[in-house]
């Protein structure tokens, strides 16, 4: 376990007041609270961020989240647990939290689209944006869970 580095509040608080109007932002999004809680924990566990993770599943569970569905994140594939809408956000999740490796194909982009508006979609993908940002702040500067 690593050590928290640096107070990225304190050392940058312009971008980090822009970081939290995006936040913001997000939380007034026409999408669910808990679809946006499950891509979180998505993306935070791709991405190896335990702070993020411990965050966003305790603010699923306060939001209604059944844990079962929660334990069964990681392999949505594999479960009945989720919507076919829930199923094509954890898609869109994966594809741009790994983008890098796998890009986004266009067959992968029309079968989530199907499933969303075009505001769900866009504010979707800035939910995604977001916590692959505050993902690389927590495992960046080595954020643990209190």
């Amino acid at each position: 376990m690593s050590s928290k580095r640096l107070n990225y509040y304190q050392a940058a608080p312009q971008a980090m007041k822009a970081m939290l109007g995006l936040e913001k932002a997000a939380s007034e999004s026409v999408l669910p609270g808990p679809l946006r809680e499950i891509v979180r924990i998505r993306a935070s566990q791709i991405n190896g961020c335990a702070y993020c993770i411990d965050m966003h599943t305790t603010d699923a569970v306060k939001a209604g989240e059944s844990l079962r569905r929660l334990m069964a994140v990681s392999v949505w594939k594999e479960t009945p647990f989720f919507t076919e809408q829930e199923r094509a956000a954890l898609l869109w999740t994966e594809t741009l939290t790994l983008v890098a490796s796998q890009h986004a194909p266009d067959e992968i982009y029309q079968e989530v689209a199907a499933h969303f508006s075009a505001q769900e979609l866009a504010e979707l993908t800035f939910v995604i944006a977001g916590i692959n940002a505050w993902n690389r702040f927590g495992v960046g500067f080595g954020m643990q869970p209190e």
